[in-house]
């Protein structure tokens, strides 16, 4: 039985087996006390052993460490001791999996984030990992309900591609030729598996453009690779993208659904994972519960890029990148404008054309586009959406103007000349979801393995 299930419902007097991993062992004549917990929750089930009630008490028990992994049968009974409800008195003990205490290096005290990463195999079995872990998984989980109840589909777009959807030149190549070995000089790449230049994909986002010109609403949940060679608290090579597409919306529509999806899923984990979200706020962020309350009981503020330049450029603040109209906002803009002006989520539209990929919509003034981040306090941008360009000519021209081929892109213009229709979408990146709902500060502690400049361990 998982320890999640007596623990909710302490079920006294039950014949119950568990397994599980060892927190800590404490003796005291005659008696152990064992603290197991199998990662189903927070919470350890505490294993009372004495030697009256186990034959082989000295030949288990005072073999058990840190980090083994056991099996307990017995009886649950009411604990007299405060701080726990139930505990279970063994009647039979196996030792599965030993772990040597001189070797195992997590021990009972408190582990530095950096000194876990070096670990990564080893650290879900934290409290503090491990808690992440299973708002990850809720929150994956939550994102699926919210696009079924709203009517989407879910679209597997591939990962191997051969469209720079972001057209910046960051994605990682798949090859199978042989280190050293030249590619067909006349044709790069023409020996090689796909007979041309693929690569691991940045965005699902132009492929699920063509299944929204067909099913009308639909999503993607996948991986996604950046080859951008940045060592922050806030960026990964690998990380998880959810972007939808909307047929026949615009970006009003698409900033309402955003701020929608975003408040559910906060939503969900409060009330499905108040014990892990209390650790975060007893040990990461004193604050964290009540800014997540905070962002589901207010609407987002709003203000146009030109707006929230001119902020900027006015508040007199000493910023280490200049602002100035026409250059993109920078974390230390994004976070000032969240944390100390407007002091809740924040969404900025109406970028200039200059600085965004081709296939968002152009306004009517020719300088801007149909943009919109969103940004919440202590973590800048966390979706970022446009109403797709749907007009041919303008698609085309904004693509040749960028230096795109629109051969190899004919089957994008493709969709906008066989019943194109407006249409819009989002990307929200997963893992700095799950950094806002922990308030983990860096994002390589809220994925399984994270993968970064030179860093691609396991």
């Amino acid at each position: 039985m998982l320890i999640r299930d007596i623990l909710k419902n302490k079920p006294a007097g039950s014949s119950l087996e568990v397994r599980g991993w060892v927190r800590t062992r404490r003796d005291t004549r005659g008696l152990s006390f064992i603290e197991v917990n199998d990662g189903s929750c927070l919470g350890n089930l505490q294993i009372i052993a004495s030697e009256e009630h186990l034959a082989d008490y000295g030949n288990t028990i005072k073999h058990i460490t840190t980090g083994c992994s056991v099996m307990f049968s017995g009886l649950l009974a009411e604990s007299p001791a405060k701080g726990q409800d139930v505990e279970l008195r063994a009647t039979r003990c196996e030792i599965i999996g030993p772990a040597p205490a001189d070797s195992y290096p997590l021990q009972k005290k408190r582990h530095s984030f950096e000194f876990l990463r070096e670990i990564a195999h080893l650290r879900p079995r934290t409290n503090s990992i491990g808690a992440v872990m299973r708002i990850r998984s809720r929150l994956s989980h939550a994102v699926h309900n919210f696009f079924a109840d709203q009517g989407f589909f879910q679209i597997h777009t591939p990962i191997i591609t051969t469209s720079d959807c972001e057209g910046a030149g960051e994605m990682f190549t798949v090859t199978t030729l042989e280190p050293g070995r030249t590619a067909n000089t006349t044709a790069p790449y023409g020996d090689d598996f796909f007979g041309r230049q693929a690569g691991l994909t940045v965005s699902g986002q132009l492929e699920a453009e063509a299944y929204a010109m067909a099913l009308g609403r639909v999503y993607t949940f996948g991986p996604t690779f950046r080859a951008e060679n940045s060592n922050t608290s806030r960026h990964l090579a690998e990380f998880w993208m959810i972007e939808p597409e909307i047929a026949f919306c615009d970006l009003e529509g698409d900033m309402e659904l955003a701020e929608k999806f975003l408040k559910h899923l906060i939503r969900e984990i409060t009330s499905s994972c108040p014990e892990d979200l209390e650790l975060f706020t007893r040990f990461v962020d004193v604050n964290l519960e009540a800014r997540l309350a905070s962002v589901m009981d207010h609407d987002f503020a709003r203000v146009t890029y030109t707006e929230a330049v001119k902020i900027l450029e006015e508040c007199g603040r000493e910023f280490t990148f200049p602002v100035s109209w026409g250059n993109d906002l920078q974390s230390e803009h994004e976070r000032f404008l969240t944390e100390e002006v407007f002091k809740k989520p924040l969404i900025v539209t109406g970028y200039p054309a200059a600085i965004k990929p081709f296939y968002m919509r152009v306004n009517d003034d020719g300088r801007t586009v149909a943009a919109m981040d969103i940004l919440f306090p202590e973590i800048g941008e966390i979706i970022g959406g446009s109403q797709r360009e749907e007009r041919f000519e303008v698609l085309q021209a904004r693509m040749t103007a960028q230096g795109i081929d629109t051969a190899a892109y004919n089957w994008y213009l493709d969709l906008r000349r066989y019943g194109s229709a407006p249409h819009a979408g989002f990307g929200a990146g997963f893992e700095r979801i799950v950094q806002f709902v922990t308030g983990m500060t860096n994002i390589r502690d809220v994925i399984p393995f994270p993968r970064t400049p030179g860093n691609a361990d396991y």
